[in-house]
């Protein structure tokens, strides 16, 4: 049995994602089903559309590992690692990939905080007495 495997990455998340021939069925940190783990529809939506653009959707089982950041950043992660494996089982899906924006890593990041401010560019309350 083939197993095709890919790490994605956003904000501070990353996932390693595990792909084999399957019915369909998605395993996140041994949880099992998308909203087990996500909790929120949008969220399991954004992973599962590289997968509905290939029409993949019940061809294969993932076994997903993913840390760091929050819910958004690691389905953000999940999706480009979900991204990548399909193409490496096959190179035919790279143009409909490309043009989805699933292959494009988001390199969006939190920006410091700096001193004399509440966080990177909020400023604390300003009183004029």
């Amino acid at each position: 049995m083939e197993v095709y495997i890919s790490i994605g990455r956003r904000k501070g998340a990353v996932a390693r994602v595990r792909m084999m021939p399957g019915s369909g069925k998605i395993v996140i940190n041994g949880t099992e089903g998308l909203l087990a783990y996500f909790k929120r529809e949008t969220l399991k939506m954004d992973i599962e559309q590289p997968l509905v653009l290939t029409e993949n959707l019940d061809k294969f089982d993932f076994q997903i590992n993913v840390q760091g950041g929050g819910l958004s950043g690691q389905a953000g992660a999940v999706r480009l690692g979900i991204a990548r494996a399909l193409l490496a089982y096959s190179e035919d899906y790279r143009k409909v990939l490309r043009q989805g924006g699933f292959l494009t890593r988001d390199p969006r990041e939190k920006e410091r905080k700096k001193y004399g401010l509440a966080k990177a560019r909020k400023r604390f309350q300003f009183s004029k007495r």
